[in-house]
């Protein structure tokens, strides 16, 4: 079986909301607030994930929130790699509810500048993609093996929309190999990317954007967090293993 790749620091696991946050942090031995320079809406709890030192980050919802809170705990707690976790909308027409979804390159669902040039999704002056770490990736896709339900790895889309039935239908269109669309994931890969830190995700299907006649559509966000955070465990706990 391939290793897991080296940390270097901290591993830094960001999620939008508290309600992604619960099941990692219970996870936590020793763990404790660390102060914050935000005045509201973003948590950081650090203590041992699996024999890991981790730092869970709560970011708050959206592109803006999640770049300002990834930067700041990346400059503050150096760490070794970074982990977007949590929740997603499917946007995939074969994703299910329930699915685990590793993020292996990510773009803004809503951004457009094709008019000049630009792919579907790419900011000027950036890459069409942000690309996940190929080892990390490697990695979070066996620790998420190792847990119960499907799996899929592929590209994730974000942008400040959600996505509703009425805006599916296009979104695939464009992004006819997307998986999932969230609020946050790209930004902290950008942000990642940046400041030269490895970034994957772990994020689990909660609802899908724009179901099919017959599928189930929704999951209970606390059902989902707890399937993201048992991946993230896992892969802490390979990490310690080395």
């Amino acid at each position: 079986m391939t290793s897991a790749p080296a940390l270097s620091g901290p591993l830094l696991v960001l999620v939008a909301m508290p309600e992604e946050a619960a099941p990692l942090t219970a996870r936590l031995a020793g763990a404790a607030d660390a102060p914050t320079p935000f005045r509201g809406g973003v948590r950081a709890v650090r203590g041992e994930l699996a024999g890991t030192d981790a730092l869970v980050v709560t970011t708050g919802i959206g592109i803006a929130a999640a770049t300002a809170a990834a930067t700041w705990a990346i400059l503050t707690a150096g760490p070794g790699a970074a982990v977007a976790a949590g929740s997603c909308g499917g946007l995939g027409a074969d994703v299910e509810v329930g699915t685990l979804v590793i993020g292996e390159s990510f773009t803004y669902s809503i951004a457009d500048a094709t008019a000049f040039g630009y792919a579907p999704g790419q900011v000027p002056g950036s890459p069409e993609r942000f690309l996940a770490d190929p080892a990390w990736t490697d990695a979070a896709e066996r620790a998420a093996g190792s847990t119960e339900g499907a799996v899929r790895r592929g590209l994730m889309l974000s942008g400040d929309a959600f996505v509703t039935a009425p805006l599916a239908a296009p979104m695939r269109e464009r992004f006819p190999a997307a998986l999932t669309a969230d609020m946050e994931t790209t930004a902290s890969a950008r942000t990642a990317e940046a400041l030269g830190v490895p970034f994957t995700a772990l994020r689990a299907v909660s609802d899908l954007c724009g179901p099919a006649a017959g599928q189930q559509f929704h999951l209970e966000l606390d059902l989902v967090a707890e399937r993201s955070a048992r991946a993230v465990e896992a892969l802490a706990g390979a990490l310690a293993r080395g």
